[in-house]
């Protein structure tokens, strides 16, 4: 699919800016769909960072007005891969968090606005095996790290397919699941690490008690429909932004992929 599609998106509010993350889970499926189209015609985000676009260069030409585009392709065809749409110019965008081994799969583009930096990525998966639990919690750390250099200057807003359920709350089936992949104690215990380090799940921060909250379903067992998912897409802010935080949003209802997009409004 190369043929050039026109998305044309409607103004946006001046007071607050509405920020989305989106697992497309193959973007070219997700506008074949006309789901991507309809999702940012009718919310019109200020700033919207993809996951798992499974994308090479060239594969899609989309054309929305308004947007600046930014995207980081992985070294393996049809895997991984983030995109980055935005109306307001970013001083500067850099791809990867500087270590070429975590740098190969297309997983990070962080954009540096006057304000604050903004980060689409995608962490990767500990596999049904946990054959990449080890990697995962390695890159975690490196991660963090990264995150907490780029504080020194100014605020970080991060999203994405963080591929973990925090805690029990954040899916529907947490005891049968323990141990598995996205809720093993490894990878909790990293997500226990970013919120000790001063930075906020913004969707607990305005829901702490909300139950029955996903963004994930399985494409399995009519999982959608019984609204048996996993909240593993989220808005992580530093702390500082606390005040600029207005509401967090999980579009439930948009379809286009296994994921539905989650928001974040901030003024």
């Amino acid at each position: 699919m190369s043929d050039k599609i026109t998305i044309n998106v409607g103004d946006f509010n001046n007071d607050t800016k509405k920020l989305v993350s989106w697992n497309v889970n193959g973007l070219r499926a997700c506008v074949s769909k006309g789901e991507f189209q309809k999702f940012m015609e009718t919310e019109a985000p200020y700033i919207i960072g993809l996951q798992e676009t499974k994308l090479q260069e060239g594969q899609i030409n989309l054309d929305i007005p308004g947007y600046y585009q930014y995207w980081n392709y992985a070294e393996k065809k049809g895997y991984s891969g983030t995109a980055l749409f935005t109306r307001e110019e970013p001083i500067n965008v850099t791809y990867g968090i500087g270590i070429e081994e975590h740098d190969k799969e297309g997983r990070v583009i962080t954009a540096e606005f006057p304000d604050f930096y903004f980060i689409t990525v995608y962490v990767p998966n500990a596999k049904d095996d946990l054959s990449r639990l080890e990697y995962r919690c390695v890159w975690e750390d490196d991660f963090l790290k990264y995150i907490k250099n780029l504080e020194k200057s100014k605020p970080v807003i991060y999203c994405g397919d963080l591929n973990v359920a925090h805690k029990e709350i954040d899916l529907k089936n947490p005891k049968p699941n323990r141990g598995h992949a996205g809720f093993t104690d490894e990878e909790r215990e990293k997500f226990d690490n970013v919120i000790n380090a001063d930075m906020i799940d913004t969707f607990r921060f305005f829901y702490p008690d909300l139950e029955g909250a996903y963004s994930w379903w399985s494409y399995r067992f009519q999982a959608r429909a019984k609204n048996a998912g996993w909240r593993i897409d989220y808005f992580v802010t530093s702390k500082s932004l606390e005040s600029n935080l207005k509401d967090a949003i999980i579009y439930k209802d948009q379809m286009g992929s296994d994921h539905c997009p989650v928001g974040l409004i901030i003024k």
